[in-house]
C-alpha cells in the first residue's frame, strides 16, 4: 500500500497551477517541433534541457517529459498531411495516414492518431508504474559484473535493431560512442586519457553538447539539403473520433500498447521500431479480406502505429530509472538531464529518491492528458505551421544549439564539441550509420568503464566471475547469440539445415 499511497500523493501533487501551465506550453511546443519535418523529439528534448538548467529538478523533468511525449505525437501531423514523418517514430503513420488525407479525411485521421497516442501512452504509463519498482528492487542485487554486461548488451542490441541491413554499422557506431566516453579523466583514479595534452579535453566530452550536435546541428545540415514541401490541400472537418470506431479495435490497441512498451524498454531501440512492429502485427492479425486495405487508408493500421510509438515513451523511461540505461535516443537525453539536476537513476533510486518513480508516472499522466486535449484542439490553425519554410527555421535552431551548448558550463569548447559532433553525425548519416547507438555508447561508456575496473578490483583481476555468475552468463550468451545470428555464415548454415530437413520431408 505504500507504493499506491506514494503514487496517489504524486498524482495529487502534480496537478497544481505551475505544473499544469508548464505541461501545456511544453507539450504544445513538443507537438510543433514534432510536426515540423527535420526537428526531432531528441533535438527538442536536448535543446530544452539547456534551457531548464536553473529550474527546480521536478519542474525541469516535467517539461522534458511533456516535450518528449508531445514531439512523438506531433510527428503524426506531417506524416498524415505531408506523407513525411515529423520524427522517425511516425514513419509507419504515413502508410495509412496519408491515404486517408488524400481521401479528404485528414481530420478523421488526426483524431484517430491522437486517440491512439493517448491510449498507448496510458498503457505505457501503467507499465511504468507497475514494473519500474519491481525491476528496481531486483536491480538492487546486481553488482558491477552485471552492469558491465548490461552496457555491452545495450550497445549490441541497439546496433542490431537500428541498422537492420548491416548491423556491423550499428555496432561500429555504438563502440565509437564508447570510445568518446573514454576521453578525459576517468572516474576511479582520476587518470587523464586521450586528451593529447589538451586541458579542455582532460575534462572529457560533455554529454549535452555532443547530443545537441549529433541530433541538432546534424539535422540542420541534413534538412537544408531538401526542398520545401507543401501541406495536402484537404479540408479538415471533424477531428474528435467516435469512440465506437476506436474501441472496436481494442485488441489492436492493447497489443500495440504492450508491444510498444516492451520495445521501449529494450536499450536504444526507440519509437520507430515500436511503431513498425505494432503496425506489422496489426496487419498480420487482420482477416485476409481486410489485410489488403492496409496501406490504402486503413484505420486499424494508423491506430496501431500511433499506439505503439507513444506506448514506447514510458517504456523507454523504465530502464532509465531502474538501470540508468536509456531505452531510446530522447530517453538518453532525459537521463543526462536527470544527472544534471542531481537525480541519480539506477538501482539505488528507490533508496535515494523513493518517491521519484511515482512522480515521473504522474508527470507522464499529466503530459498525456495535455497531449490529448491539445491534439484535438486548434488543429485547423496549427497545421498552418507546416507552411513555414524549414530554411527559415534552421538558423533559429542553430542559434539555440550554440546558446544551449555554451550555457551549460560557459565554455566555447562545448560549442566546438557541438559543431564537431554535428559534422560527424552528418557524415555518419550519409554513410547510413545509425546515430542512436553512438549516443547510447556515450551514455553507457562511463557505466561500462567504471564497472569493468571495479569488477576487476573485486575479483583480484580475474575474469572468471564475468562468465560464472548466473545473470552475467545469461546476458553474455544472449549477446553472443545476437551477434552470431546476424552473421552471414550463420544464416547460410541455418538455411542449409532448413533446406535439408525440408527435402527429407518431401522425399
Amino acid at each position: 500500500m505504500t507504493g499506491l499511497k506514494m503514487l496517489f500523493d504524486a498524482v495529487i501533487g502534480i496537478f497544481n497551477p505551475r505544473s499544469i501551465f508548464d505541461a501545456i506550453w511544453a507539450t504544445q511546443l513538443g507537438i510543433i517541433i514534432g510536426m515540423l519535418p527535420g526537428l526531432t523529439a531528441t533535438m527538442g528534448v536536448a535543446l530544452l534541457t539547456t534551457l531548464t538548467f536553473n529550474m527546480a529538478p521536478n519542474n525541469a523533468i516535467l517539461i522534458l517529459i511533456c516535450m518528449y511525449i508531445g514531439a512523438i505525437y506531433g510527428g503524426s501531423r506531417s506524416a498524415i498531411l505531408l506523407n513525411i514523418p515529423g520524427t522517425p517514430a511516425n514513419a509507419a503513420t504515413t502508410v495509412d495516414g496519408y491515404p486517408l488525407a488524400l481521401k479528404g479525411e485528414a481530420g478523421r485521421a488526426i483524431g484517430i492518431a491522437t486517440t491512439g497516442s493517448f491510449l498507448g501512452s496510458l498503457i505505457g504509463m501503467l507499465a511504468l508504474a507497475i514494473f519500474t519498482p519491481l525491476i528496481g528492487s531486483v536491480a538492487l542485487s546486481f553488482q558491477s559484473f552485471e552492469f558491465f554486461w548490461f552496457a555491452i548488451f545495450g550497445i549490441v542490441i541497439c546496433g542490431n535493431l537500428t541498422a537492420p541491413k548491416d548491423p556491423l554499422k550499428g555496432w561500429i557506431a555504438g563502440f565509437l560512442g564508447l570510445f568518446v566516453a573514454m576521453i578525459g579523466m576517468e572516474g576511479i583514479h582520476a587518470y587523464v586519457r586521450f586528451s593529447f595534452g589538451s586541458t579542455a579535453l582532460s575534462g572529457g566530452i560533455s554529454l549535452i553538447p555532443a547530443m545537441v550536435g549529433a541530433f541538432g546541428f546534424a539535422e540542420i545540415i541534413t534538412v537544408m539539403r531538401f526542398t520545401k514541401f507543401e501541406v495536402v490541400k484537404t479540408q479538415i472537418t471533424r477531428v474528435m473520433p467516435k469512440w465506437k470506431e476506436v474501441l472496436k479495435y481494442w485488441k489492436t490497441i492493447i497489443r500495440s500498447g504492450l508491444v510498444g512498451t516492451f520495445i521501449g524498454a529494450i536499450p536504444g531501440v526507440g519509437e520507430d521500431i515500436a511503431a513498425w512492429v505494432s503496425y506489422d502485427l496489426a496487419k498480420r492479425s487482420a482477416p485476409p479480406e481486410i489485410r489488403g486495405t492496409f496501406g490504402k487508408g486503413n484505420v486499424e493500421g494508423l491506430l496501431a502505429a500511433e499506439t505503439g510509438n507513444n506506448a514506447c515513451v514510458p517504456g523507454a523511461i523504465i530502464p532509465v530509472l531502474t538501470l540508468a540505461i536509456p531505452g531510446s535516443a530522447p530517453a538518453a537525453v532525459l537521463l543526462g538531464a536527470m544527472l544534471i539536476h542531481g537525480i541519480r537513476p539506477g538501482p539505488l533510486i528507490l533508496v535515494e529518491f523513493p518517491t521519484f518513480i511515482y512522480e515521473v508516472v504522474a508527470m507522464v499522466l499529466l503530459a498525456t492528458i495535455a497531449m490529448y486535449i491539445l491534439g484535438l484542439s486548434m488543429v485547423k490553425s496549427l497545421v498552418k505551421v507546416l507552411l513555414i519554410p524549414r530554411q527559415k527555421l534552421m538558423p533559429i535552431i542553430f542559434v539555440l544549439c550554440v546558446v544551449g551548448s555554451f550555457a551549460l558550463q560557459a565554455r566555447l569548447f562545448d560549442v566546438g564539441v557541438m559543431i564537431v559532433f554535428g559534422l560527424l553525425g552528418f557524415i555518419l548519416r550519409e554513410m547510413e550509420y545509425p546515430m542512436a547507438p553512438m549516443v547510447l555508447g556515450i551514455i553507457l561508456g562511463d557505466i561500462l568503464d567504471k564497472n569493468l575496473r571495479r569488477s576487476l578490483v573485486l575479483s583480484n583481476g580475474s575474469l572468471v566471475p564475468f562468465f560464472t555468475r548466473p545473470i552475467c552468463l545469461a546476458i553474455f550468451l544472449i549477446t553472443v547469440f545476437v551477434i552470431v545470428n546476424r552473421t552471414v555464415w550463420f544464416r547460410n548454415f541455418v538455411g542449409t539445415i532448413k533446406g535439408f530437413f525440408r527435402s527429407k520431408r518431401t522425399n
